[in-house]
């Protein structure tokens, strides 16, 4: 919206848009390769011992020679989005002032697709700094109905993953997300208002529902990003693009009977956990 080679100066600009010189001139500073190595190293603990908390992640780095304070710690996994799961009263920040909304699934027998959609968002690491992923999952077949990267956590690669995923395979009846910035934000719940979807969050002893989308991030790491090391976010789409085609279609789940999500999704039997 700033035109630096326009005849009106930029402090002209600002005014008339409302906008902070300061906003303008601000180049953001990149993230340190240092801390960027250590971020990769807390995202494995975290995924092979997800109860951990910031003490004891700072005491696993130091049993692999790694010295760092548990300040520093906490910051970067505030930053990464990570928060060790085990009941608590709140894991996520929801936006100041947004409505709280009921947690729905409490003795819920989910029995088809489409029933119940969920969403998370994760931190992927490349080896020049970082990406977030957020992945639409529906909760009965755990098949990937959708996904998007982004380098903020600003709601609209959400709300993009979201219309994607109703553009393709229809409005489910619920929806259910911890209460993340992301997913509280007027921008996400207004779709899922517009389409009458159900709205069900996270709330108090919770916790085991994020234990769910968990078991996705592990897969999506160990089995695809650690072992590619993506140099760019170009190199991510491509082989996320490829990796949840194999997920979908080709990898079996234990969980589902030895099948695979895309089997359970176009199924018309049902799961005998289900039953």
């Amino acid at each position: 919206m700033i035109d630096r080679d326009a005849t009106l100066p930029v402090t002209s600009q600002c005014e008339l848009l409302e906008v902070a010189r300061s906003t303008v001139y601000y180049q953001p500073t990149p993230t340190p390769q240092g801390d960027i190595d250590l971020m990769r190293r807390i995202d494995q603990i975290h995924l092979d011992y997800p109860f951990l908390g910031s003490r004891r992640i700072v005491d696993a780095l130091a049993e692999a020679g790694i010295v760092v304070n548990r300040k520093k710690v906490q910051r970067l996994m505030r930053l990464m989005g990570l928060a060790a799961l085990y009941p608590k009263p709140r894991t996520t920040i929801p936006t100041v002032g947004h409505r709280i909304y009921p947690y729905l699934l409490r003795g819920l027998t989910i029995d088809r697709p489409n029933q119940v959609w969920c969403a998370d968002v994760t931190y992927l690491p490349m080896a020049q700094g970082f990406l977030y992923l957020v992945a639409i999952m529906d909760w009965y077949s755990r098949k990937v109905l959708s996904w998007r990267l982004s380098n903020t956590m600003d709601p609209s690669f959400c709300v993009d993953a979201l219309t994607a995923a109703i553009d393709a395979y229809g409005a489910p009846d619920m929806f259910n997300t911890d209460q993340g910035s992301q997913f509280t934000s007027d921008a996400f719940t207004g779709v899922l208002n517009q389409h009458r979807i159900t709205i069900s969050m996270d709330g108090r002893g919770r916790w085991m529902d994020n234990v769910f989308i968990e078991r996705l991030w592990r897969s999506v790491k160990y089995e695809e990003v650690y072992l590619k090391a993506y140099e760019n976010g170009t190199q991510a789409r491509q082989g996320l693009a490829d990796y949840f085609v194999f997920y979908n279609s080709r990898r079996r789940h234990q969980g589902l009977s030895r099948r695979t999500p895309d089997e359970v999704y176009h199924q018309t039997e049902p799961l005998p956990q289900a039953a």
